[in-house]
């Protein structure tokens, strides 16, 4: 499993368009091969963490890749993030339990 740890702050200036671009981007990566799992989470002070889960690295770096995904994080880069980061791990365990 590969996750993609991506750590951002938005600038408040552009939410609306920001919001319609991550829509848009939710619905492609559902439909990527390999596609696992995405969730999202905002701390107290701000900054949000969003952890995209891919089955191979071959398939995650093609969701890097996707010409749509590259206009959306050139997108950030210049308007929707104060800061931000990207780490890629590759998962060395699973365990899980639901009760």
């Amino acid at each position: 499993m590969i996750v993609t740890v991506f750590r951002s702050r938005l600038d408040p200036e552009h939410t609306g368009e920001y919001q319609s671009m991550l829509q848009r981007m939710r619905e492609i990566v559902q439909g990527m091969p390999g596609f696992v799992a995405s969730k999202t989470f905002t701390a107290e002070d701000g900054e949000r963490v969003t952890l995209d889960y891919f089955d191979t690295r071959d398939n995650h770096d093609a969701w890097a890749r996707h010409p749509l995904h590259r206009e959306a994080q050139q997108a950030g880069r210049e308007r929707f993030y104060s800061e931000n980061s990207v780490q890629v791990c590759k998962s060395m365990y699973d365990h899980a339990f639901k009760k």
